[in-house]
């Protein structure tokens, strides 16, 4: 695990890094940078947005007395794109965005309740606290 998120620590910057210089010598350095900014003031607004629809849908769930599991994980995958979009970067960029939007946050919140799934079937991951 520590392997993996030292890889994820340096090798997502370096990468980055070398894409925004390639970015930057064929459209110039001001583009590039105003993509960056773009990107990131684009990727507030919709997680503003977003967060607070989830917020709500959260709230009716529960004054129904029901436990809001979906959207208590996209409340927490629109935080994760949030803190995805404040990293200048491309990848970065795009994977927050992607998560923002709702039909793609669909799917990459689908498979992340099957990997959870499988992990709670080996015993990898326990839930103790949500059930009764």
């Amino acid at each position: 695990m520590l392997g993996r998120l030292i890889l994820l620590f340096t090798l997502v910057p370096l990468v980055e890094l070398f894409l925004l210089i390639k970015i930057g010598t064929i459209i110039g350095a001001l583009p590039t940078v105003l993509i960056v900014v773009g990107t990131g003031v684009l990727g507030a607004y919709l997680a503003r947005q977003q967060g607070f629809q989830v917020w709500s849908r959260i709230q009716r769930e529960m004054e129904l007395g029901m436990f809001p599991a979906e959207d208590l994980l996209d409340g927490l995958l629109i935080f994760g794109a949030g803190v995805v979009l404040l990293t200048p970067g491309v990848i970065t960029d795009v994977l927050g965005i992607l998560i923002l939007v709702p039909v793609t946050r669909h799917y990459i919140r689908e498979w992340i309740k099957q990997r959870l799934q499988r992990m709670m079937d080996r015993g990898t991951i326990n839930f103790n606290g949500f059930i009764r």
